[in-house]
């Protein structure tokens, strides 16, 4: 299912700007969404489920105008979307509130909803627990909950906004191996601040900063936007003033730190291979640079 995002922008109250003049275009297959906390992630996940309007510009989702009611409600029934705050009732087993969910889904045939949601129940892992009350959940357990209700329909969409917050490292390898799986057969937005999620799942991403799209490609090439910017330095005093820190690690008696900077940060730095997660700081660092240019 294609994803058309046109010159895209929404303002809330207070003039707080979440978006300002975003294009995007997803033609299927999984996509990650990277940026910090405020860059305008949730707020362009929540335009394409429907449940907010853009102050200007125009989105399509599988050829619907989200735009026009029969839009909305057209892509909603093809919809799966797991927020980054999901609701719950506290008095529900898991077992009935995702039945709850089916309902409200139009999955009316009764043997059929509960069959579905024991697929589900197994296919997050929570089969065993799925009688028990959600009060009694984890913040990881309620999580997988919400990934269960977001597959109710088996959505031609997923839209998962910080899928794996509140999940171990067991559970978050296993959750990004289901999004890899799922996206051969649907269109899948993964919105993120988490690097290495992407790392693991995408191919493509986007990344949004203060509101706006700064990159848009392979996770190949943003990577390698930090070729010759990414250093090893092992030293035992003052961190040098220059760039990012990404990594401190003791080291005989020292430390080793990893800094992303444009220039060499210390004479005993070497340059090493850049990961992702450089790309991506590399990338930050440029944006900050360039809008401080701007508004200086």
């Amino acid at each position: 299912m294609r994803l058309d995002i046109v010159r895209v922008s929404k303002t809330f109250r207070g003039k707080v700007r979440a978006l300002e003049d975003v294009s995007l275009t997803v033609p299927g297959g999984i996509l990650g969404l990277l940026g910090a906390n405020g860059a305008g992630k949730t707020t362009l996940m929540r335009l394409l489920t429907g449940l907010i309007r853009p102050d200007s510009g125009r989105i399509t989702v599988g050829g619907h105008d989200m735009a026009t009611a029969d839009g909305r409600l057209a892509v909603q029934r093809v919809l799966g979307y797991l927020p980054q705050d999901l609701g719950v009732y506290p008095d529900l087993s898991a077992r009935q509130f995702l039945d709850y969910m089916a309902l409200l889904k139009g999955l009316d045939d009764r043997q059929g909803r509960r069959r579905r949601v024991g697929e589900l129940l197994e296919l997050v892992n929570i089969a065993d627990a799925g009688d028990r009350k959600l009060r009694g959940y984890s913040g990881g357990m309620r999580r997988r909950v919400g990934i269960a209700q977001a597959l109710l329909n088996d959505p031609e969409l997923l839209i998962v906004d910080e899928p794996t917050s509140g999940l171990d490292p067991e559970e978050r390898i296993r959750f990004r191996t289901l999004l890899s799986q799922l996206a051969e057969r649907r269109t899948v937005l993964l919105s993120t601040h988490i690097v290495d999620d992407v790392a693991q799942t995408c191919t493509e991403l986007a990344v949004l900063g203060q509101g706006r799209l700064i990159y848009r490609g392979t996770v190949g090439d943003l990577t390698e936007r930090a070729r010759g910017q990414v250093w090893s330095l092992v030293t035992s005093g003052q961190v040098p003033p220059i760039g990012t820190v990404v990594a401190a690690l003791p080291h005989d008696g020292a430390t080793r730190y990893r800094i992303v900077a444009a220039t060499r940060p210390a004479a005993g730095a070497e340059p090493v291979a850049p990961t992702l997660e450089d790309g991506y700081v590399a990338l930050a660092q440029q944006h900050r640079l360039t809008a401080a240019e701007t508004t200086a």
